[in-house]
């Protein structure tokens, strides 16, 4: 068996973890959300696998809240316009946010509040993934495929793809 390299300490790797005192729940959870935002639902579940208990994860998610440092208005916020920006639709969105414990009211005000043109969007992501269009029936099925598993309305994928058109060759 191979001895243990010494870590930067001088001790032998994680023999020196036992030594340091241990995180508390508040400075994991500080540090979460310095990285990125975070749902109170997600911090307290990332707490909870981190090995902290239901109340502590709880009491802490709390104090942060009322410090200022977890708001799931800016956590949905921030979602919302990350999502746009890969080119998500509202559905899509909306499954998320709600998944994060976001209220219905709350999503459904923020996407009626967004300022993004839901049609130009997908046919961006049209013109991204695919290119110039087609009159072929099972390629703009699977277009509009595409678009509905982004999340994008049938009524724009209908009108983007064409897809209710009738195949000209039916004549």
């Amino acid at each position: 068996m191979r001895p243990r390299k010494p870590d930067r300490n001088g001790g032998a790797g994680d023999a020196g973890k036992a030594d340091r005192p241990s995180r508390s729940a508040y400075d994991k959870a500080l540090g979460l959300l310095a990285r990125r935002e975070h749902s109170r639902r997600e911090l307290r579940q990332k707490l909870e696998r981190g090995g902290f208990a239901r109340d502590e994860s709880t009491d802490t998610v709390e104090k942060l809240e009322g410090q200022g440092y977890q708001d799931d208005s800016r956590f949905a916020e921030s979602l919302l316009r990350s999502r746009v920006g890969q080119g998500y639709g509202p559905a899509r969105i909306r499954a998320e946010l709600r998944s994060q414990g976001i209220a219905d009211r709350e999503v459904r005000e923020l996407l009626e509040n967004a300022d993004v043109d839901w049609q130009e969007l997908a046919a961006d992501q049209l013109r991204r993934r695919y290119g110039a269009g087609t009159s072929d029936l099972s390629e703009r099925a699977r277009r509009a495929q595409f678009l509905l598993r982004r999340g994008f309305a049938a009524a724009t994928v209908r009108v983007l793809t064409h897809a209710d058109a009738e195949d000209p060759d039916d004549d």
